[in-house]
């Protein structure tokens, strides 16, 4: 489950520090986006990965960017300095693969 859940818990820590950076209440923040508050705060929660058009939408209202790098285990990160650059990052090696996301 960790590993699955890596994104969503990556964009639950920058949609927090983004709400809070910017004083908004959940509601606020779901005004912002276009969304529910409910859908705002499941994204919160960091259980479950949002959708690419979510991610579309995260990034094009908040000006967010998301990178994700997902190869076989041993494979080179060829995120390299962008993923570095990054506010959040994940990193998890799971079953045969690895799985690398950033969000600045």
């Amino acid at each position: 489950m960790w590993e699955r859940t890596a994104l969503a818990r990556a964009v639950a820590v920058r949609l927090v520090a983004h709400r809070a950076e910017h004083g908004l209440s959940q509601t606020a923040l779901a005004r912002e986006l276009g969304m529910k508050q409910p859908a705002v705060a499941r994204l919160e929660i960091g259980e479950t990965n949002p959708s690419i058009e979510t991610l579309r939408r995260l990034s094009s209202r908040l000006g967010l960017e998301f990178l994700l790098h997902i190869a076989p285990n041993g494979q080179r990160n060829l995120l390299g300095t962008a993923a570095e650059q990054a506010s959040v990052v994940e990193s998890i090696e799971g079953d045969g693969d690895s799985v690398l996301v950033a969000v600045r």
